[in-house]
This record gives C-alpha cells, sequence and structure tokens, in this order.
C-alpha cells in the first residue's frame, strides 16, 4: 500500500456569504486570531507527514499563493530590526511543503476540483481538506484519517456526530452497518437528507482519503444539467462499481467550520481564549460586554 504523501485543498470558490470582504480577498485567507484559515488547514496535514500540497485555486485567489511564498523584503526589514521570532515565524510557513497551484478555470462543483488535481497526484492516494474549516483534535484529523486508510485501504470520510435538525439541511450523512465504534461502512451518501430522511448522525463535514480511482469515478459521473459535480457523486459511483468506503468519526475534537458568518465569528473567540497571552484580556472584555448587554433591573 502506497504512502499518502500528497493533499489537495479545493481553494476556488467566491466565498459568496462574506461579500464584500471577499470581493478581493479569498475567504480562506479570513483570519482566525492572526492567521488565515487555510493555514491551520496546511500545518495539520504537514504534521501528519504531508510532502506535498496541491491548492485548486481561481483567478482570484493569489493571496494564498503569495502568503506561502517567500516575501524577502519582508524578512530582511525583519532581520535588520532584530525581530527575529517574526522572521522565523514567516519563514516557516513557505518551508511547511512542495506547494503546488491548480487552476480550477470554472466553478463546477467540489468534485470538479478535486478532478482539477488528477494530473499532479497521479497514481497515489491522497488526502483532501477544504480550505475554510478545520478540526482540532488529539490526535489530529489528519492523522485518524490516515490510519484508518490504513487500516481499510480505501474511502474514508471524515465525519463528526450532528445531532442539530439544522445540520440534515446542510451536510452528507453516511448510511449504512456500524463495523467498529464510529466507523460506518457505507452503503450510501445521502447528500443533505432533512431529519426525517438522516440515515444515521454521522455528517461528512470535513477530510477525505481517497484512492486514484476517484478521478475516472468522477470523470464517469453523469452531471444533470444545472448541477455541479460534487465530491459525494465520486463515492457513490464507485460504491456502484463495488468499492468499499468508510465513514469515520472524528474522536477528540471539535469542528471549527469557518465557512459562514457566525460560525467563523465564533470560531475566533474560540480560538483566541485558547491563545496564551491573549486569553486573559478577551474573558475579560466578552465578561464587562456580557454584563453590560445585560437589562437593568
Amino acid at each position: 500500500m502506497k504512502k499518502i504523501r500528497k493533499a489537495v485543498i479545493p481553494a476556488a470558490g467566491y466565498g459568496t456569504r462574506f461579500l464584500p470582504e471577499t470581493k478581493a480577498m479569498p475567504k480562506e485567507m479570513l483570519p482566525v486570531v492572526d492567521k488565515p484559515v487555510i493555514q491551520y488547514v496546511v500545518e495539520e496535514l504537514v504534521e501528519a507527514g504531508i510532502e506535498q500540497i496541491i491548492i485548486v485555486t481561481g483567478w482570484h485567489k493569489r493571496a494564498i499563493e503569495d502568503h506561502f511564498d517567500r516575501h524577502l523584503e519582508l524578512e530582511n526589514k525583519l532581520r535588520a530590526a532584530g525581530k527575529l521570532e517574526q522572521l522565523e515565524t514567516i519563514r516557516k510557513i513557505s518551508d511547511m511543503a512542495e506547494f503546488v497551484y491548480i487552476r480550477q478555470k470554472e466553478m463546477r462543483g467540489n468534485g470538479d476540483a478535486i478532478l482539477t488535481a488528477k494530473n499532479v497526484v497521479g497514481d497515489e492516494p491522497f488526502i483532501a481538506f477544504w480550505g475554510d474549516d478545520f478540526i482540532v483534535a488529539e490526535p489530529s484529523r489528519a492523522r485518524q484519517l490516515i490510519e484508518a486508510y490504513n487500516t481499510y485501504g480505501t474511502v474514508i470520510l471524515g465525519g463528526v456526530k450532528a445531532e442539530d435538525p439544522d445540520d440534515a439541511k446542510k451536510y452528507a450523512f453516511a448510511k449504512g452497518p456500524e463495523i467498529a465504534d464510529g466507523v460506518i461502512k457505507i452503503e450510501e451518501l445521502i447528500e443533505k437528507p432533512g431529519i426525517e430522511k438522516r440515515p444515521s448522525t454521522l455528517a461528512m463535514v470535513s477530510g477525505q482519503v481517497y484512492p486514484p480511482s476517484i478521478f475516472a469515478a468522477l470523470e464517469n459521473v453523469t452531471v444533470p444539467d444545472g448541477k455541479e459535480l460534487v465530491y459525494v457523486d465520486g463515492i457513490n459511483y464507485l460504491r456502484q462499481q463495488g468499492t468499499d468506503a468508510y465513514a469515520v468519526e472524528i474522536k477528540g475534537g471539535k469542528y471549527y467550520d469557518c465557512g459562514n458568518v457566525t460560525q467563523y465569528l465564533k470560531t475566533n473567540i474560540e480560538m483566541a481564549l485558547k491563545r496564551p497571552g491573549i486569553k486573559e484580556e478577551m474573558m475579560e472584555f466578552l465578561t464587562e460586554l456580557v454584563k453590560n448587554s445585560m437589562p437593568k433591573s
């Protein structure tokens, strides 16, 4: 079995829920405390042993490429000012992995974005993460997914328990028997089923591992007029061809969705409260804010 050493991050979407902020700035570059969302994603992948990061972008996403590149003028200014800690921080960003950028020329769905990476991935298994969400877990989401792939040797989807009825309108859910604690052997993936038709509480929200056969599957999917090619289509196609797939609950962690404004703001607050040097002042600020917002008796 080949080692997983490549990751694909689809990051070509317009981020319309964050307009006007995302008119010029990619949503993946929105800061969570002091780092863009996509850097949290990349750091997790690198920590899990990924060597090559393939980011699928669009014409309006140059800021992502610039962020993970060297900035020699800034480095020289930091060095001259003796700001060596900041210098080391920004140097690490470009040195984390080999970065490859591919443009998705037309927004035709997340399945099409994954398919765009076909020639770079080649005949290897790979891990795919979205660029606007992450899970803080121990061991990391990436390590848990790779371990599951090493166990089952086929399609692995990362999921979290989603009990909220509204979640049934947002995510794909796994249908099938639970063969181990938090592991469902997928019979079918049902996209946004609604609470009445939800087949389980395991929502496919964040992270997948694919064998290279996913590319042929995505190429063979018939997409109805007006619809997008989504990754679920490719997985269901593989299932119909006899390929096993497993949904795996990410244990010991919390899912942070930065793809909508409310959850993004909540993520910033929570991550700030985890940060030494910021936590205490934030707690004082939030306590005072809540106190002042209470109705006067």
